[in-house]
C-alpha cells in the first residue's frame, strides 16, 4: 500500500469545501472517499506475487511499483471525476477477475465492456456498516455492484441519496422548463443538481414572502440600514448574588466578536440601573489592550471554574446553572448583531427593536415534542434542554418549519414538470423502485429535506460564533451535542453561512460529481442479524468504535426533520418515532444501567455476531478489510491495548478471521509535513483479514513467542521499507504479530487458560522491542555507546565516570577521536553532542569511515534545516554507502521508540520525520546517482572534459 499518497489524499480531501459527500448530510467519522477507494482497490487486485507465470523474477517488482503508482493516481481527490485514472483502475480489477476464473480480461481500451464484464462477474461490494456510504460510493465508481446496509436510518438514507439516486435518473436532463429543453452535457447527476438549484430558488422566495418580516434590516451608526447576517445571543441566569436581587447575567465564553488585525470588535456590559437586569451591552471597535482583551475573550464561564456573576463576581457553580436550567430558568439576551458591509462584516449594539423581532412564540412542531436522551456525548438534558425542540429559537424554528412544510408544496410542481418530461411511463413512487416522474418527484424532495437538514445544523442555539472566520459554526463541529452559552443566529433568507441559499449551494455540487458507474442498493439491515441478500460478496467496512460516538443518539437531531419531511416518501425508514438505539452496536453504559460490563459484553457479542454473518458471506479468496478508527484521548492514555481496540480484534479472531495486515491511515492532519513530524498516532487502521481454515490448530505461549522472533523480523524490514515511519510503526507491527496469534483457534497460557487479544499484543510489542534492541549488535561501537548513552540520559548531562564505564563496554575509550565527533566529556560531565552543534560541512564520503550515529544525526539535520528538506537529505544520503544509509533508518525507529517510552516528544518528532520521510530520500538519492556527471559545457566552459 503506497501509505503516504493514501494519506496525502485524504488529507487534502478533508479540506475540499465543495462536492464533498459530507456537505450532502452530516454524518460522523466518515472514511475519505480516497482511502476507501485505495483499500477496495488492493482488496480486488492480486499482487504481482500470486502471477509469477505472468510476472517472473525482477519484473514482479516492477509490476508492483507499476500498481502503486497508479493506487497514488487514484488516492486524490481529482481522481474522482477523472475517467482516465478510473478506467484504469477497472481494467486492473477485472484482470485480476479473469485470471482467478482462467480468462482474459476485456481490452483495456474498450471501458463500456471493462465496466459490462464488472457488473457480470465482479465481485459485488457490501458494507453492512455503510453510515454516510463511500464504501459502496466508491465501489460503484471502479465499476462494481454496490451493496450497503446499516441499522441507523438516517444512514441508510444518506446512502441512499448517493447510491441509489444518482444511479437510477443518470445521463437525464432536468425536469423544470427553464434548463429541460436546453442542449447540454447532463453527465451523471447534473439534471438532479439544475433541478435542486431552479426549485431551491422558488421555494427561498417562498419563505421570504411568509416570514421575510421576522428578519428586519439593521439601523447603521449613519442612519442607513444593512441586512443582518447573523444575530449573537448569550444564555443569562439569575445571580445567586442576594445584591442584585435575581439580576439575569450573561453566560458567555468570550466577548470577543472579531480577532482580525486591524478590525477587532468586542463587547462590553456597562452598568446601567435603567436597562433591564441593570446592564446593556455595548459593541466596541478598534485596537484593545493585549490584558483587556485576555479578560473580554475569558468572558463569564470556563469548563473548569463555572460561571461567575458580571455584576458582582459571585461564584455560579456548574451544579447551580443545572439546576437553573432544570428548573426552565435559563434565558437568553441579544449580545450584537453582525452586518455584511463591502467585503467584511460589522458588528452593532442590539436595539429593543431588534430583539423584539425575535420575541415570538415557538411554533407547534409535533415531531420534536421528542425526549433527548442523555448518552454518548450528549449533555444537553443536564441543563433542561430536554425535548429537540429546546435547541432551537422561536425565530429558528419558525424558519425551519416553514421550508419544511415548502418541501411538500415544491414536490407538486416538480411532479407536474415530471410528468411533462422525457421520463418512463413508471408510476411506481421511489422507495418501490420507481424511475418515473412519481419517483422523480419523490427524489428531489428527498433532497430537500437533506437541505433542510444542512440548515438545521446551522440554525440551533447550540451553533458558535468563529471569531477567526467571523461566521456561524455548525452544531457538529465534533461528535457531540454539549451545551453552547453563546451563539449566533442565522439570517436563513441571505446567502451567508446557515441561509437557505448557501445550503443549497452545498449539496448542490456534490450531485454534479457523482452519478454512479453501476447500479447501488442501500437497505436498513440490522449487522447482527444480516443474512447477505447478495452472497458470496466482497466486505469492506468501516463498523462502529466500540463507544467512541453514539450515532443513534447524535442522529435524531436530523432524523425528527427527515420524519417530518419523508414520511409518506420513506414509509419503512420513518415508521419510528426516534432512530432505533437498543440494537446499535456500541458500548454505551447509559443503555445498560450504566454498567460498563455489561456495555462492553452487548458489543463483543453484538459484534461478534455481525463477524460471524461477514464470515459467513465472503468470497473464499477475497480478503475483508475493516476500518478501526481510534479516540486519540483513548491512545493517550492507554496507547494501543486500549479497551475497545483490544475488545474489536477479539472479537475479528473469535469469529474465525485470521488478521493478516494492520495499515495505518492518516485523515485528520493538516498538513504533510505536520502529520509526518507528529507523534500523533494515525486516525485510523485497515485490519485486512482472511478466513482462518476450520481445521486450524490450538498454539502455546512458547510456540507464540517463537514464532514471533522467527517471523516478525522480515515482516519488520518490509514495514520499514513500505514507507511506515516510526510513529506508526507499533500500529503497522500489530498485522504480522496477529496474523500468527490468529492463525490459532486459539493461544494457551502455561495454565492453559486462553490468552487474551490484550495479553498477545503486550507480547507483540515487547518481541518486536527485543528486536530493535538485538539490531544494536549491527551498529557499529561507537553508535552501540551512544544508543547505550541516550537510553538513561537522553541529550541531556550525565556523569563523565558513567561514560568512562560504558565506553570500556565497548572496548573504546572515552577520548576515542571518533567517539569525539559525536560525545562530549568535559569537568566531570558528559553528554551526546547537538545534531545542530556537528559541523555543518560534514561528509560522509570526506570524514572516510563515519559512525551511524553521525549518518542519522546530519541526515536529520539536512531534512530539518530552514534551507535544507528532502533534495538536500538526499543529496547526502547519496554520499553515504547503503550499509549506512540502511543503518540510519534502522536507528531512527529505534531512537523513536526509546523517545516514546521516555515521553521525549520533541527529540522523538525528528526520529519520526526521518523515518517518515526516508523512503523519498531513498528515491531521490537513486535519482541523484544516476545524474550524469557535469560537463564543462555545461557550465559554460570551453572544451567538453567532464568537470
Amino acid at each position: 500500500m503506497p501509505l503516504e499518497a493514501i494519506n496525502a489524499g485524504s488529507i487534502h480531501e478533508k479540506n475540499i469545501h465543495y462536492g464533498r459527500p459530507a456537505n450532502l448530510h452530516r454524518w460522523w467519522a466518515s472514511r475519505p472517499l480516497v482511502s476507501c477507494r485505495a483499500v477496495l482497490f488492493a482488496q480486488l487486485v492480486d499482487d504481482p506475487s500470486a502471477w509469477p507465470e505472468k510476472f517472473p523474477g525482477e519484473e514482479e517488482q516492477k509490476e508492483r511499483g507499476r500498481l502503486h503508482k497508479l493506487m497514488s493516481r487514484l488516492a486524490t481527490w481529482e481522481a474522482t471525476t477523472d475517467e482516465v485514472v478510473l478506467n484504469e483502475a477497472r481494467w486492473e480489477i477485472a484482470c485480476s477477475v479473469a485470471w482467478g476464473m482462467g480468462e482474459e480480461p476485456p481490452p483495456q481500451d474498450k471501458p463500456k465492456d471493462v465496466l459490462a464484464y464488472l457488473q457480470k462477474k465482479g465481485p459485488p461490494i457490501y458494507d453492512p456498516f455503510c453510515g454516510s456510504g463511500s464504501i459502496p460510493l466508491e465501489a460503484q465508481r471502479l465499476g462494481l455492484r454496490a451493496y450497503g446496509s446499516d441499522l441507523n436510518p438516517v444512514a441508510v438514507l444518506i446512502s441512499k441519496v448517493l447510491i441509489e439516486i444518482p444511479s437510477r435518473f443518470a445521463g437525464r436532463p432536468p425536469v423544470n422548463p427553464n434548463d429541460r429543453k436546453q442542449i447540454g452535457d447532463w453527465k451523471g447527476a447534473a439534471g438532479l443538481a439544475a433541478d435542486l438549484r431552479h426549485y431551491g430558488k422558488w421555494m427561498r422566495d417562498e419563505a421570504e414572502k411568509r416570514i421575510g418580516h421576522l428578519y428586519p434590516k439593521a439601523k447603521l451608526p449613519d442612519g442607513g440600514a444593512a441586512e443582518a447576517i447573523a444575530w449573537i445571543w448569550a444564555r443569562t441566569v439569575a445571580s445567586p448574588d442576594p445584591i442584585v436581587k435575581g439580576a439575569h447575567v450573561p453566560l458567555t465564553t468570550t466577548f470577543m466578536l472579531s480577532k482580525k488585525k486591524g478590525k477587532k470588535a468586542w463587547v462590553e456590559v456597562v452598568r446601567d440601573s435603567s436597562a433591564r437586569d441593570g446592564y446593556r451591552f455595548e459593541v466596541k471597535t478598534g485596537n484593545i489592550a493585549e490584558k483587556k482583551e485576555k479578560k473580554l475573550q475569558a468572558g463569564t464561564v470556563g469548563r473548569q471554574k463555572g460561571g461567575s456573576c458580571i455584576l458582582t463576581n459571585a461564584p455560579m457553580p456548574f451544579p447551580y446553572i443545572r439546576e437553573q436550567g432544570k428548573k426552565k430558568q435559563l434565558r437568553e439576551r441579544l449580545v450584537a448583531v453582525a452586518v455584511k458591509s463591502g467585503t467584511g462584516k460589522i458588528y452593532l449594539t442590539p436595539t429593543p427593536e431588534q430583539e423584539e423581532a425575535a420575541a415570538l412564540e415557538k411554533p407547534q412542531v409535533p415531531e420534536l415534542e421528542v425526549e433527548i436522551p442523555l448518552g454518548l456525548g450528549v449533555s444537553v438534558p443536564n441543563y433542561g434542554m430536554t425535548k429537540w425542540r429546546d435547541l432551537f429559537t422561536a425565530r429558528q424554528l419558525t424558519a425551519l418549519r416553514t421550508f419544511s412544510d415548502l418541501i411538500a408544496e415544491v414536490r407538486e410542481r416538480i411532479l407536474k414538470d415530471a410528468r411533462a418530461s422525457s421520463l418512463p411511463k413508471d408510476s411506481r413512487p421511489l422507495a418501490e423502485g420507481g424511475a418515473g416522474a412519481v419517483a422523480y418527484a419523490d427524489s428531489m424532495t428527498t433532497y430537500f429535506a437533506f437541505v433542510v437538514d444542512k440548515m438545521a445544523d446551522f440554525n440551533s442555539n447550540l451553533c458558535t460564533w468563529k471569531i477567526d472566520s467571523e461566521a456561524v459554526g455548525h452544531v457538529f463541529s465534533r461528535q457531540v451535542l454539549p451545551i453552547v452559552w453563546d451563539f449566533p443566529e442565522a439570517n436563513p433568507m441571505k446567502n451567508s453561512s446557515g441561509s437557505f441559499l448557501r445550503a443549497l449551494e452545498l449539496c448542490a455540487p456534490v450531485l454534479e460529481k457523482f452519478g454512479g458507474a453501476s447500479a447501488g442498493e442501500c437497505r436498513q439491515i440490522n449487522a447482527s442479524h444480516n443474512n447477505y441478500p447478495v452472497r458470496p460478496t466482497c466486505i469492506a467496512t468501516d463498523p462502529p468504535y466500540y463507544d467512541n460516538i453514539g450515532y443513534a443518539d447524535l442522529s435524531d437531531f436530523f432524523y425528527v426533520w427527515l420524519r417530518r419531511s419523508l414520511r409518506e416518501i420513506w414509509p419503512s425508514l420513518f415508521r419510528r418515532i426516534v432512530t432505533p438505539k437498543e440494537a446499535e452496536l456500541i458500548a454505551a453504559p447509559h443503555r445498560h444501567d450504566k454498567d460498563r460490563k455489561a456495555a462492553e459484553e452487548f458489543f463483543m457479542d453484538g459484534m461478534g455476531d455481525a463477524l460471524k454473518a461477514m464470515r459467513g458471506a465472503v468470497v473464499e479468496d477475497m480478503p475483508v478489510t475493516l476500518f478501526y478508527a481510534f479516540k486519540q484521548t483513548e491512545l493517550a492514555k492507554e496507547g494501543i491495548t486500549s479497551a475497545g481496540w483490544a475488545s474489536f480484534l477479539q472479537a475479528v479472531i473469535n469469529t474465525g478471521f485470521i488478521i493478516d495486515g494492520t495499515w495505518p491511515m492518516r485523515t485528520e492532519m493538516g498538513s504533510r509535513m505536520r502529520a509526518l513530524g507528529s507523534n500523533a498516532l494515525a486516525s485510523s487502521v485497515v485490519l485486512v483479514c482472511v478466513k482462518r481454515p476450520e481445521d486450524a490448530g490450538v498454539g502455546t505461549r512458547q510456540e507464540f513467542r517463537a514464532r514471533l522472533k522467527h517471523e516478525m523480523p522480515d515482516a519488520l524490514q518490509k514495514i520499514k521499507e513500505a514507507g511506515v515511519g516510526p510513529v506508526d510503526m507499533t500500529q503497522s507491527a500489530l498485522g504480522p504479530g496477529m496474523g500468527i496469534f490468529s492463525s490459532y483457534t486459539k493461544v494457551l497460557e502455561a495454565d492453559d487458560t486462553e490468552m487474551s487479544v490484550r495479553d498477545a499484543i503486550t507480547i507483540i510489542n515487547g518481541i518486536r522491542e527485543e528486536i530493535l534492541g538485538e539490531e544494536d549488535a549491527l551498529y557499529d561501537a561507537y553508535t552501540r555507546f551512544c544508543i547505550d548513552w541516550f537510553q538513561i540520559f537522553g541529550m541531556e548531562e550525565g556523569p563523565a565516570g558513567d561514560a568512562i564505564n560504558k565506553a570500556q563496554g565497548e572496548n573504546l575509550s572515552i577520548d576515542d577521536p571518533m567517539l569525539a565527533n559525536v560525545f562530549s566529556a568535559k569537568k566531570g560531565k558528559a553528554r551526546l553532542i547537538s545534531r545542530w552543534d556537528m559541523p555543518r560541512d560534514w561528509r560522509p564520503d570526506k570524514e572516510g569511515k563515519s559512525t551511524h550515529w553521525e549518518c542519522l544525526q546530519h541526515l536529520i539535520v539536512a531534512l530539518e534545516a530552514l534551507d535544507g528538506g528532502t533534495t538536500a537529505a538526499a543529496e547526502l544520503l547519496a554520499k553515504m554507502d547503503g550499509e549506512a544509509g540502511e543503518a540510519a533508518r534502522r536507528l531512527a525507529h529505534r531512537l523513536y521508540d526509546i523517545c516514546e517510552k521516555k515521553g521525549w516528544a520533541q527529540e522523538a518528532r525528528s526520529y519520526n520525520l526521518l523515518g517518515s520521510e526516508f523512503f523519498h530520500m531513498e528515491t531521490r538519492a537513486g535519482e541523484i546517482l544516476r545524474r550524469p556527471p557535469l560537463k564543462q559545457t555545461d557550465l559554460g566552459l570551453p572544451g567538453d572534459t567532464a568537470a
